[in-house]
Formats: structure tokens, sequence, C-alpha cells
């Protein structure tokens, strides 16, 4: 992930990562390592969908909570 977001921030004209870039390749690079069991496939959930919910759930270092007080 950490090479791909290398790659890309490259190929996009920037030195340097931003979460834009990880968020974006977070699925295609990282789905095929998570084992997803039947009774999980039997409900939809798929390693994307596990993927999804796990980008949602972590914040973005630096960012600015909406109506927060700042720093």
């Amino acid at each position: 992930l950490f090479r791909a977001s290398q790659a890309l921030a490259a190929m996009r004209g920037r030195g340097y990562v931003i979460p834009d870039d990880v968020k974006l390749l977070a699925k295609p690079t990282l789905a095929h390592r998570i084992i997803v069991t039947p009774a999980a496939r039997v409900r939809s959930i798929t390693s994307t969908t596990i993927l999804e919910e796990i980008l949602q759930s972590v914040s973005v270092p630096g960012a600015w909570v909406v109506g927060g007080k700042g720093r």
C-alpha cells in the first residue's frame, strides 16, 4: 500500500503521499489479504466491505473535525 501510494503520488506530480492516495488504493491493494469466512459470505460480507468499514472508522491524521475546536 505504501509503495503503491508513492507511485500514485509520483504519477500525479507529487513527491509526497496524501491521505486520499492511501484511501484510493487501500481496497485494490489489501482486499486479497482478507480471508472472509463462509458465514460472513452468506451474510454478503466481502473483503471490500470489511475494508470500507475500516476506512470509515479510521480518522485521517491532521484532519480537522467539522464543528470541532481545532488546535
